[in-house]
């Protein structure tokens, strides 16, 4: 698959197909996946992730077809910006986990809703962890195995920033056990390419979690239990660059709030490239 940076909508699976935003960066990757999901012989469709406010980038979504529905998996600005604008220009509801966010009388998404709109059924999971108000969609019916829109908990490349203190990683480690039970799903994130089964990539997303825990445990030993968090990244992260250099803060940060006590996933399934 290719990732042209032109208006142009691109095939991802059965039911979906995106349109790259022209926002690329250390931390959007290429850019912002907009997923455009349409039942076959259906004129109408829904919008997952407006993307920036770009005017070309928004007439193509909206130019599509017949928009019913805007949707939105967290609140970051690379996701949100667009989004009143679609609204103004297709008449269509935006709902996002966070009010805020939520335009044209759209609701509030809700943690185990089954949202039915253009010939589809798409359920919604709440997966917290890289923002509070982060959600995913799942697309049973798209292929044998389904499809999963993780928005930024999973990408198509790299691993998850936690941006702390609203992400925090016992609520992600939770979020990717309610992941990994959707089987081989196949995953479409919000950045990067499309990877195959959702379940092999969140137990490579706990793997290198657990082995980044493992890093900082080290450097406490030799720093002292009370380093600050600069100094943990400065050991931990020694290898990435200024313009991911806040990202690393931001994980480190997190992760320090999780060995100290401050966070402990509830294992239950229910709960920026840089890790």
């Amino acid at each position: 698959m290719t990732f042209d940076s032109g208006p142009r909508p691109q095939r991802s699976s059965g039911l979906t197909e995106f349109i790259l935003a022209p926002n690329p960066g250390p931390m959007s990757l290429d850019g912002t996946n907009s997923y455009l999901l349409q039942t076959p012989g259906h004129s109408s469709l829904v919008i997952v992730d407006p993307g920036p406010l770009d005017e070309t980038h928004l007439n193509a979504l909206a130019g599509a077809g017949v928009v019913k529905l805007i949707l939105v998996t967290h609140r970051h600005a690379d996701h949100t910006a667009g989004a009143a604008r679609l609204h103004e220009l297709t008449g269509a509801p935006v709902r996002a986990a966070d009010p805020s966010h939520c335009h044209g009388g759209g609701e509030p998404l809700v943690h185990g809703e089954a949202i039915r709109a253009a010939g589809l059924k798409i359920a919604v999971l709440a997966t917290p962890g890289h923002t509070s108000d982060s959600v995913c969609f799942h697309l049973a019916a798209d292929g044998d195995n389904g499809s999963v829109l993780t928005g930024d908990t999973v990408l198509g490349r790299g691993t998850t920033v936690l941006d702390y203190p609203d992400g925090t990683l016992g609520d992600y480690l939770a979020s990717l056990d309610c992941l990994e039970a959707l089987g081989p799903a196949t995953v479409l994130p919000a950045h990067g390419p499309v990877l195959p089964s959702v379940e092999a990539i969140a137990r490579d997303y706990r793997t290198h979690r657990e082995e980044r825990l493992a890093q900082i445990r080290g450097a406490l030993d030799r720093l002292g239990r009370d380093a600050t968090v600069g100094e943990v990244a400065d050991a931990v992260y020694s290898d990435v660059g200024p313009s991911v250099r806040r990202a690393a803060e931001l994980s480190v940060a997190a992760q320090l709030e999780y060995l100290r006590g401050g966070g402990n996933p509830d294992r239950s399934g229910r709960g920026e490239t840089v890790g």
